[in-house]
């Protein structure tokens, strides 16, 4: 029975040539492989090296730098008047939130009992006044016709003493009166004279004197029919009417609520025009200006507005400016819908940019790191103007350079890095 195969096995020593061979084959081919690569590098100031797949490269190139602000906004109506109560009372709301209508058509009612009372109120002293002003007018030509009256009585007087004083100076020729009776006669005439001529000014005031007070009472009518006129606006007034046609927006009040004067009520939104609302960092606000171009951005459609009005305060560090563009059908916008937008600032043909990146802020636009072959060279640069997308190089290269555009901190301020 056989136990194992050590009887066949044979003990064979390794030769001496064999034990010098393959180390030295190994060290052989690590300086090969070493002088390969510091051949390849050609310099001693490599001291690290990162992966290719980390980083992102941008090739320097020569064009038309539009300067912008990227910004977001939402699409907001033109014209979205808040209506407010113009009195103190019980508000009844007609139109609800959606409803269309049209200009004029009335959505909201105010039931104000104190101001209905004295619009009849201040009616009815208006009527009193009015008829106050015929009795005015009566006692008037009363009053004239009596002062006419006593100056056609004077007149008679004055014709009649007229009358004995030529009598009187045929008598007195005759001498079949006394002088005394002749002077009576004379006396008479000059009195009858003086009160026809005190008769006439007298009518003469009587009728300035009525005329005046006339004007007066009818002045205060006039007043009075201002107050019944301003009152019925008032009541009016209260029937809130649609100042454009759209629809209603929201409610801002509960229906049946009592409100204050100058409360709001509801919104009217006016589909027929639409803006651009957006909101800009309040670190551009000193560049933007009205009539600035922009373009706004409705998912995969664009087109071109301009700026209608900027605001001029900041709220939560952010500007918000109005954009007038070209409305179509096509469009289907709708209230507060999102879109995204660039304020065109300026545009600079033939400028030598480069994409945007991370090594703008990691490097403080003050240094880059410039792709040699394989190699990447830290490189003192200087940034100009920036855009959304790219930005001026105005030191530091060249058309063809290929940046590292992604952050810098990885490099560690290293002169040299191998890129593999």
């Amino acid at each position: 029975m056989i136990q194992d195969t050590s009887a066949q096995d044979t003990i064979k020593q390794p030769s001496k040539v064999s034990k010098v061979k393959r180390p030295l084959i190994l060290g052989i081919a690590a300086l090969l492989v070493s002088g390969l690569v510091w051949s390849s590098i050609g310099s001693d100031s490599v001291t690290t090296s990162i992966k290719r797949s980390e980083l992102r490269f941008a090739t320097l190139e020569r064009g038309t730098l539009i300067r912008d602000i990227p910004t977001t906004g939402k699409i907001v109506a033109a014209n979205a008047p808040v209506l407010y109560s113009p009195e103190q009372g019980s508000v009844t709301l007609i139109a609800k939130p959606g409803d269309r209508v049209e200009l004029g058509d009335v959505v909201a009612t105010i039931e104000s009992h104190k101001l209905t009372n004295s619009l009849k109120q201040q009616e009815a002293v208006l009527e009193g006044m009015k008829s106050s002003l015929e009795r005015a007018r009566l006692d008037a030509r009363r009053q004239q016709l009596k002062a006419q009256q006593t100056l056609d009585m004077a007149k008679v007087d004055l014709e009649a003493a007229d009358r004995e004083s030529r009598r009187g100076d045929q008598l007195i020729k005759s001498k079949l009166i006394s002088k005394i009776d002749f002077e009576k006669s004379k006396d008479d005439l000059h009195k009858a004279k003086l009160l026809f001529a005190h008769a006439g000014e007298e009518a003469l005031l009587m009728k300035d004197t009525l005329t005046f007070e006339l004007k007066n009472t009818a002045l205060e009518v006039d007043r009075q029919a201002l107050v019944v006129k301003e009152l019925e606006r008032q009541v009016a007034a209260l029937n809130i009417i649609a100042p454009v046609g759209g629809i209603i927006g929201n409610w801002l009040t509960e229906q049946k609520a009592r409100i204050g004067q100058s409360q709001p009520i509801l919104t009217v939104v006016d589909l027929s025009a639409f803006e651009a609302e957006l909101a800009v960092p309040e670190s551009y606000a000193d560049e933007l200006g009205l009539g600035m171009a922009v373009e706004l951005s409705f998912g995969a459609i664009t087109l071109m507005g301009e700026l209608s009005s900027i605001s001029p305060e900041v709220r939560n560090r952010e500007v918000t400016a109005r954009v007038r563009f070209e409305q179509n059908e096509s469009l289907h916008l709708r209230q507060n819908q999102r879109l995204s937008a660039r304020v065109l600032l300026e545009h600079r043909p033939n400028v030598l940019m480069v994409k945007r990146g991370a090594f703008v802020t990691s490097g403080g636009g003050q240094e880059v790191y410039v792709m040699d072959g394989d190699i990447a060279t830290q490189t003192a640069i200087q940034l100009g103007a920036r855009s959304m997308s790219h930005i001026e190089v105005i030191q530091g290269g060249q058309v063809g350079d290929v940046w590292v555009t992604s952050s810098i901190d990885p490099f560690k301020k290293a002169d040299q890095v191998l890129v593999r």
